[in-house]
């Protein structure tokens, strides 16, 4: 498939007509031949952009509104398409048909924020003066979106902003561009005017030279990234030179904690689905469970047991749970983190296979201790770490002893016990009784720490994409000291 730059509402191919390919991580073959912008092109985008500005912010709230939920039913129509794109990652179609669900959810809470941009008339101590806070339309916001849940994330980089009155530019990942570009063209078919959101694609060398300068453009008003927090330090620090906020979503390292009351069949439950959903390739996938010792053995037992049951192999040839990961890099470093730890000392309750070349099972490693790079560094892939405390306030430790802060849960059939658990828990999101993969178009989603700052999500993503203005009126004669 021949992908071209969207810019302006047109499809045109990059400045010298470069290309660059994404292959099947299995088989090798092209699957997608993409547009290598320049930088030129990344500019021309941002200018689109901001030439379409003012239409668009100059929109009602419920025009914006029938237009973007008109997009989520056009996506919804697409699913087959963006199923048949899921062969750029690897994924399974049952991921790729989720991601289209619930970014479409996502157009449709986007819409219903269209009318929710409001401000309110604050008292002064000025008689006859009507103070107001307002919000308005940032300006052009910069979207860059990453490959391991493509269309949700690449929707979530625009859906917000739109919704304000932005009008945006989505930087596709390098081993998706074809998913991401769909986005663009669905909005597109929408009735979206032209230019109001232009997807640039790029060949992976020329990844930092674009987002430079598409920060650095000057009708770039807000960016939002989301990605690794090695690439997340490096967009922040160039937001930072040009005083652009940004709002960052990065890496994780979720810990899922066991207390000896928990219902284990449950916590078994929410682990396999939190740590093998799309091969562990999710910010919020269950990197660590953390388990009262009164109950481990019994936990691992049961955890050895269901994942030893989940059906593995390549997606293209029938209905698996553990599909391709992105590539063989990612398995080499699974495999060196499992290598590592049995080195040390860990229990391979489960070693990782391969097959396939890029298709792992499920991997399950007890007795993590600190000493172990699998204790801290995020895997990204089908394996879990059984870290075994003696108590919960011991539990809380390890939860905490992670740079990482995106997502976590506890397992507890007592529910005071739990809230006291999860309030001293050290991340932005944190479930109890249920898995740490969670998402709903309308929470405020976000980490603290190394995981990123800022909130995409319902209400809250209004506040990070909006101007706030302090106007006033004045009605009556003021008094001047001279």
């Amino acid at each position: 498939m021949d992908i071209d730059l969207r810019i302006g509402g047109r499809g045109v191919p990059a400045t010298g007509g470069a290309t660059f390919e994404r292959r099947h991580p299995i088989s090798g073959e092209v699957v997608t031949r993409a547009a290598a912008a320049t930088v030129a092109d990344a500019n021309a985008a941002a200018d689109a952009a901001a030439a379409a500005l003012p239409v668009w912010s100059g929109l009602g709230p419920n025009e914006r509104r029938r237009l973007l939920l008109k997009a989520a039913d056009l996506m919804g129509s697409r699913a087959a398409d963006f199923v048949a794109l899921a062969a750029e990652t690897g994924a399974t179609g049952g991921w790729a048909g989720f991601n289209v669900m619930l970014a479409s959810s996502m157009l449709r809470e986007a819409a219903s924020l269209t009318t929710q941009v409001v401000g309110e008339v604050i008292p002064s101590d000025k008689p006859g003066c009507y103070a107001l806070a307002i919000r308005q339309p940032a300006g052009v916001v910069l979207g860059i979106a990453p490959w391991n849940a493509p269309v949700i994330l690449g929707t979530r980089a625009v859906a917000t902003p739109l919704a304000c009155g932005n009008t945006v530019v989505l930087k596709a990942s390098e081993i998706c561009p074809a998913t991401h570009t769909l986005i663009g063209t669905v909005l597109e078919e929408a009735g979206l005017p032209p230019g109001t959101i232009n997807v640039v694609t790029n060949a992976p060398a020329d990844a930092q030279a674009i987002v430079t300068a598409l920060i650095a453009h000057p009708a770039v008003r807000r960016v939002n990234f989301t990605g690794s927090t090695r690439v997340g330090r490096i967009v922040a620090e160039i937001a930072g030179r040009h005083l652009k906020p940004v709002l960052l979503e990065l890496g994780g390292k979720a810990p899922l904690v066991v207390l000896d009351d928990a219902d284990l069949d449950a916590a078994v439950n929410a682990t396999a689905f939190g740590a093998y959903m799309n091969q562990g390739q999710i910010c919020m996938s269950t990197e660590r469970v953390i388990v009262d010792e009164r109950v481990a053995d019994v936990f691992v037992g049961k955890l050895k047991q269901k994942a030893q049951g989940l059906p593995t192999g390549d997606p293209r040839e029938g209905n698996v749970v553990l599909g391709s990961l992105v590539g063989a890099e990612a398995v080499q470093h699974v495999g060196a983190l499992a290598d590592d730890a049995a080195a040390k000392g860990a229990t391979m309750v489960l070693s990782p296979a391969v097959s396939h070349g890029t298709v792992m099972s499920a991997a399950i490693v007890d007795r993590v201790t600190p000493a172990m790079r699998l204790y801290s560094e995020e895997s990204f892939g089908p394996i879990v770490a059984i870290v075994r405390v003696k108590d919960d306030e011991e539990a809380v430790r390890a939860a905490n002893d992670t740079e990482y802060g995106l997502a976590s849960s506890v397992f507890s059939q007592n529910i005071n016990r739990a809230m006291a658990v999860a309030s001293k828990i050290q991340a932005g999101i944190c479930h109890i009784n249920g898995p740490t993969v969670a998402d709903e178009a309308q929470m405020p989603f976000g980490g603290m720490k190394a995981s990123g700052y800022g909130r995409f999500g319902g209400r809250a993503g209004i506040a990070e994409f909006t101007d706030l203005r302090w106007i006033t009126i004045e009605t009556g004669t003021p008094h001047y000291p001279f």
